[in-house]
């Protein structure tokens, strides 16, 4: 029986498969990235190379003043998730309790809870007990979905560990703050910080959520992104987007090393 198809003809058809799916998937990036460079005010008619837009983001008034709100936002926020979601980790960690696993379950709804659905009952909740919008709203509300990566990061982190670990320094002397302070803290450091780094971007890349909680004058990042592509869509607004894209990647690239770089150590 002959076979199905050569190794070349299988090699062609891998390829055009995965190059479709690659386009597919990169191919509006590449020319949002490619076109934020056009030295033209029309999106789509290219006259040549320029960094002006650039350069424009950078000293657009409007645009700084959004890029400070996002930093408060943004670092409030993963301060007070990492605080709150490394005490969750830990503590359901090492806590036994009926209703345990459901706990930790309920820690997916955040993540899983359609973004629209979350905005809206935050925006209620606020309204519910008149809670003034601004940064501060935005902030609160940020914390309600950073907290769950945190805290299952911090566990994935410590189910890699025996509890057994603790247990010898408990043995050893050691109060139960000295040993989470000595070897469980440690231990998690590289699910904590790639935690800090996603929430972080998150925070830095949430549009939905922000919008619904900002009150006025408390434009982020991507609700100013939004207010300027109702007039159109510019090459500053290419540069503008291809910025923060460029700082979800750094980002989330390096909360991957980080729990790979732990994982390493361990290893060895």
């Amino acid at each position: 029986m002959a076979p199905l198809s050569g190794p070349r003809r299988m090699g062609m058809g891998s390829a055009v498969f995965f190059g479709s799916g690659l386009a597919f998937l990169y191919l509006p990036v590449v020319v949002l990235a490619a076109y934020s460079f056009n030295d033209s005010r029309f999106a789509l008619a290219w006259e040549g190379f320029t960094l002006d837009w650039y350069r424009g983001v950078f000293t657009s008034r409007e645009i700084g003043r959004a890029a400070w709100n996002t930093l408060i936002v943004s670092s409030a926020s993963t301060i007070a998730s990492v605080i709150l979601g490394t005490a969750l980790g830990v503590g359901l960690h090492f806590s036994r309790f009926r209703g345990r696993e459901l706990l930790w379950k309920s820690f997916y709804l955040p993540i899983l809870v359609p973004d629209i659905t979350q905005a809206v009952a935050l925006l209620s909740i606020f309204a519910l007990v008149a809670f003034p919008l601004g940064l501060t709203s935005i902030i609160l509300a940020h914390i309600s979905f950073q907290i769950s990566f945190v805290a299952l990061l911090v566990r994935a982190r410590l189910d890699a560990f025996p509890g057994s670990v603790v247990e010898a320094a408990r043995d050893l002397g050691a109060p139960p703050l000295v040993a989470i302070r000595k070897v469980v803290l440690p231990l998690a450091a590289p699910g904590i910080v790639a935690g800090a780094l996603i929430a972080f971007t998150l925070s830095v890349d949430d549009f939905l959520i922000a919008y619904f909680t900002a009150g006025p004058g408390a434009s982020t990042l991507p609700i100013r992104i939004y207010s300027m592509i109702r007039r159109g869509v510019t090459p500053e607004v290419n540069a503008l987007a291809t910025l923060l894209l460029a700082f979800s990647l750094l980002t989330m690239t390096a909360a991957m090393l980080f729990l790979r770089k732990g994982g390493g150590k361990d290893r060895a």
